[in-house]
C-alpha cells in the first residue's frame, strides 16, 4: 500500500513574534520542520513526504537544508491562501489510484511514531484515523445570553494531527468548495457524510505557535520526553 504524508506549514506564524516563520525556528538544534519530517521518515522511509510551505519560502528552505545538511527526501509544494487550499495542493501531487495519506501540522514535531503507525493502520481498516487526546480540565459552554453551563468533559476530545485517510476518499472530499466549518481535515471528510475514526494521540504532540510553546518544546527535549 502506497503511503504519503502531507506536512502543512503554510502560515506566517505571526503569534510567535519572531523575524522568521515559526516552522523554521530551531528547536533542539534544528528547525522545527526538519524534526517533523524526520519522525515520519523514521516510521517508514518509503513514505512519500510532501512539504507544503509558501512558494516564496522555497529558496530559504533549500538554504536551511544546505546549512543543516538535511537530506531526507521530500517534495516541496506551494501553499494556498488557507489551510484547506494548502492541503488540497499537497494532495493534488499524489497521482496514485490507491494509498494512504497522513495530513500533519508541520509545527507538531513531537508526534510519537506509534501514533503515526496507528493512524495508518486505522485508516486502512476504516478509512480514517484521527489523533485525539482527552481533556484534563473542566469545560463550560457559553450561551448567547452570556450565561454558561457545565459540560461533561468525557464527552469531548482535543483534536491533533496526524489525520490519516484512504487517499481516494480524502481527495474526493477536498474537491468541494471551502466553507468556514472546515476547521481541519476530519471536518472536510465528514462533510461527505462519512464517520471519522479516532485514535489516541500523545500529550507531547503540541502545536508550536507561541514563544511559550517553543520553550515548552525545549523543556520536553531536555527531559527526554520527546525526540
Amino acid at each position: 500500500m502506497n503511503k504519503a504524508a502531507v506536512i502543512v506549514a503554510g502560515g506566517k506564524g505571526t503569534r510567535m513574534g519572531a523575524p522568521i516563520s515559526k516552522q523554521y525556528l530551531p528547536i533542539g538544534g534544528e528547525p522545527v520542520l526538519m524534526r517533523t519530517l524526520r519522525v515520519f521518515h523514521e516510521v517508514d522511509s518509503s513514505i512519500k513526504l510532501i512539504l507544503v510551505i509558501p512558494g516564496t519560502d522555497f529558496s530559504y528552505w533549500e538554504a536551511l537544508c544546505d546549512q543543516y545538511q538535511f537530506q531526507i527526501p521530500h517534495v516541496l509544494v506551494a501553499g494556498g491562501n488557507s489551510r484547506f487550499q494548502s492541503v488540497r495542493n499537497g494532495l493534488d501531487t499524489l497521482t496514485w489510484e490507491e494509498g494512504l495519506v497522513a495530513i500533519h501540522d508541520g509545527v507538531r514535531p513531537f508526534v510519537k511514531k506509534e501514533v503515526i503507525e496507528h493512524s495508518f493502520r486505522e485508516a486502512l481498516q476504516s478509512g480514517s484515523g484521527i489523533a485525539v487526546i482527552a481533556l484534563k480540565d473542566s469545560i463550560r459552554k457559553l450561551g448567547d445570553d452570556g450565561k454558561s453551563c457545565y459540560q461533561e468533559r468525557q464527552d469531548f476530545r482535543l483534536v491533533q494531527t496526524p489525520q490519516t485517510f484512504l487517499l481516494s476518499k480524502i481527495k474526493k472530499a477536498f474537491q468541494v468548495t471551502e466553507i468556514p466549518q472546515f476547521t481541519d481535515d476530519a471536518t472536510v471528510y465528514e462533510h461527505q457524510g462519512w464517520q471519522v475514526s479516532l485514535i489516541a494521540g500523545n500529550l507531547e504532540n503540541i502545536k508550536i505557535t507561541t514563544p511559550e510553546d517553543l520553550a515548552y518544546g525545549e523543556f520536553l527535549l531536555s527531559q527526554g520526553k520527546a525526540k
